[in-house]
C-alpha cells in the first residue's frame, strides 16, 4: 500500500488562514509559496526547506514589508498539521494484515522532522520523500521507487492519494489506485 501524506494522513487547517491571520491580501501566501518553479525546486530537493521559506519571506517582505513577512512564514514554520485518527487506525490495520505501507509524498528536506514530530513512523514502514528522491509525483518514477521499497511489483499496489493527476499515473504504471475522498473510501477499499 502506497499512501500520501498531506491531505489522506495528515490534515492542515486552511491556506488562507495565514493570509487573514497577517493583514494580507487573499491568496498572497500561496501565490509566494506555491510559484510553480519555487514549490517544484523545494519538493525536488533543489533547494532546502529553509531555502524555500526565505524566498517566500523576501517575496512577501518586497511587497508588505519583512516583518510582516517574518511573522507570516514564522507562522507557516510552526504549522505542523495534524494526523487523521482514522487513516492512522486503517494504516494500522493493513500493516497487521502483511500489506507493507509506503508513504509517498511530495515533501520538503524537512519531511522526517514532521515524521518524527507526529509519531508518523509507527504507521507506515517505509518513507519515500520527493526532496531525497529529486523526483515528484505524478512523475512515474517516484511510484517505481515506493514499489521497490514495498518489495513488490507496481502491478501489485494500491496508491492512495487526494491528487487526480498522481491517481492517474499510478493507474498508467498498472497500480490500483484510489483518489482519496475520506476515510470511508479507503476503509470500503480495504475491506
Amino acid at each position: 500500500m502506497l499512501c500520501d501524506l498531506d491531505g489522506v494522513l495528515r490534515r492542515w487547517p486552511p491556506i488562507g488562514d495565514l493570509d487573514s491571520a497577517h493583514g494580507l491580501p487573499p491568496g498572497t501566501f500561496a501565490e509566494a509559496a506555491f510559484a510553480p518553479e519555487r514549490a517544484s525546486a523545494a519538493i525536488t530537493g533543489r533547494c532546502t526547506d529553509e531555502q524555500w521559506r526565505a524566498g517566500v519571506a523576501a517575496d512577501i517582505a518586497a511587497r508588505f514589508g519583512s516583518e510582516r513577512a517574518a511573522a507570516v512564514v514564522a507562522a507557516w514554520t510552526a504549522l505542523t498539521g495534524e494526523i487523521d485518527p482514522e487513516v492512522a487506525a486503517l494504516l494500522t490495520t493493513a500493516r497487521r494484515r502483511g500489506l507493507p505501507v509506503v508513504l509517498v509524498s511530495n515533501a520538503t528536506t524537512r519531511l522526517e522532522a514532521d515524521i518524527a514530530l507526529l509519531g508518523i513512523g509507527e504507521y507506515v514502514d517505509h518513507v519515500v520523500s520527493s526532496a531525497r528522491a529529486g523526483v515528484a509525483k505524478p512523475d512515474p518514477r517516484i511510484f517505481r521507487i515506493a514499489a521497490d521499497r514495498a518489495g513488490v511489483p507496481p502491478e501489485r499496489c494500491l496508491f492512495v492519494d487526494d491528487g487526480p493527476a498522481n491517481v492517474e499515473a499510478a493507474r498508467a504504471l498498472g497500480m490500483t489506485a484510489l483518489l482519496f475522498d475520506g476515510p470511508d473510501s479507503l476503509r470500503a477499499l480495504l475491506s
